[in-house]
């Protein structure tokens, strides 16, 4: 009889194996230890949502809404995956009231989803550490969202990551740069291509962000939404006051006219950090402003700034600039016979409670069979205990990854052996 076929991760979603997974955990813990120093609090938002709250906050007219969400019937009603945080973010204090006494600074992490075509660093499930701050309105929080990222970046020990920044503007001045573009592309309408023809009646800020090489020129030469901004306006001013802030700070920026947002909410600051290092993925993480969010989902006006860490983007950094995390155990327990077992299962407790990583062999096996995983799992020592061991109250202390001699120690002194010059 035949053997049952196989079964395989759905395309584009992808495992975590225990050899990247310290990775995460290196960029997760740094962004909650950064997060919890500017006063960010952790929410967290279901992974399903109801469709039309996507719907109304990304816009019927982007390409994740139109192509896509994760959507499915339940029971009449229509629930989707979420492919961003944010609106999830917004609805929750929308629903809880969370901004009626005070805004609020807070973060989310986990996974998101889109039905595109998977490539490195973009997958069909992928993972967002999220940030917003709800019920700011200068360009002080945009600036501190920005700086702390930076930080974020330093405390990674990454380089090569730079910054961008545009402005698009309030309702007024999108429109009028609207009208400017569908009139630009639409004079030379023969040279678009078709999914530009297609977003040309629907959403023509979208054509900006086009990859095909004919167009970069056509690109180039239409309307710039940054000259939408009269002098003295408010989103001008706040543009002004961000630059200002930024240079104050010490972070370097480039301003990106052509930096737009794939989200309908967003307004006046879009940014993103970039690297050369993720070929065309190039962005580690992005967000702006999002003022009329709160009311388009029918809540009170709520100035509002956020942004996303792609997580993987995040991990394929610290995999080129060859970080190692330090999963491994500091020290694995081999150990043969009853007496040695019990010797060895309270050795390795007491080393527990001391903060230390341990590995205790389990499933038997012979000393050379146990040698072997202790050399295969990275630890640094190999703790033995055999019967003779045992009868002396002792173990043994085997280095396996720097030079020195086996020693025997009574179970008391092996913490401050294990942990000289770590």
């Amino acid at each position: 009889m035949a053997g049952k076929p196989k079964l395989q991760a759905v395309r584009g979603m992808n495992d975590v194996l225990p050899d990247e997974a310290p990775l995460w955990e290196l960029a997760e813990d740094a962004a909650r230890e950064i997060f919890t120093l500017y006063g960010y609090r952790n929410l967290r938002v279901p992974i399903v949502e109801t469709t039309p709250l996507f719907v109304r906050s990304i816009g019927d007219a982007t390409d994740i809404v139109e192509r896509e969400m994760y959507s499915f019937d339940d029971h009449g009603e229509s629930l989707t995956l979420r492919p961003e945080a944010t609106a999830g973010i917004v609805r929750a204090a929308i629903e809880h009231n969370l901004t009626y006494e005070r805004p609020q600074r807070v973060w989310t992490v986990g996974p998101m989803f889109r039905h595109e075509r998977p490539q490195k660093g973009r997958y069909r499930q992928f993972h967002q550490l999220d940030v917003e701050a709800l019920g700011y309105a200068g360009p002080d929080v945009d600036t501190e969202q920005i700086v702390m990222l930076s930080r974020l970046w330093q405390r990674l020990g990454l380089s090569g990551i730079s910054l961008q920044i545009n402005s698009i503007g309030d309702a007024p001045e999108r429109l009028a740069h609207r009208n400017a573009l569908v009139d630009h592309f639409r004079a030379h309408w023969d040279d678009l291509d078709d999914d530009s023809r297609r977003r040309l009646g629907s959403n023509p800020l979208r054509i900006l962000d086009s990859k095909n090489p004919r167009l970069q020129a056509l690109i180039e030469a239409a309307p710039k939404l940054l000259d939408q901004l009269a002098p003295g306006s408010a989103s001008r001013e706040h543009f002004e006051g961000l630059q200002r802030l930024l240079r104050e700070a010490g972070i370097a920026f480039e301003i990106n006219t052509r930096l737009v947002r794939g989200l309908d909410y967003y307004n006046r600051t879009v940014f993103e950090w970039v690297s050369g290092a993720l070929g065309a993925q190039g962005t580690v993480a992005g967000g702006g402003r999002y003022d009329g969010l709160f009311s388009a989902l029918g809540g009170e006006d709520t100035n509002a700034c956020g942004f996303a860490i792609g997580i993987e983007r995040l991990v394929l950094l610290l995999l080129a600039a060859k970080k190692q995390p330090g999963a491994n155990p500091l020290a694995y327990v081999v150990h043969a016979g009853e007496a040695a077992g019990a010797l060895a299962r309270r050795v390795a407790e007491t080393l527990r409670d001391a903060g230390i990583p341990i590995v205790l062999n389990a499933g038997g096996g012979s000393f050379k069979a146990q040698m072997k995983r202790a050399d295969a799992s990275g630890a640094r020592y190999a703790l033995i205990v055999g019967d003779e061991e045992a009868a002396a109250n002792r173990v043994a202390v085997k280095p396996l990854r720097i030079p020195g001699e086996q020693t025997a120690l009574p179970p008391e002194q092996l913490a401050s052996r294990l942990t000289a010059g770590r």
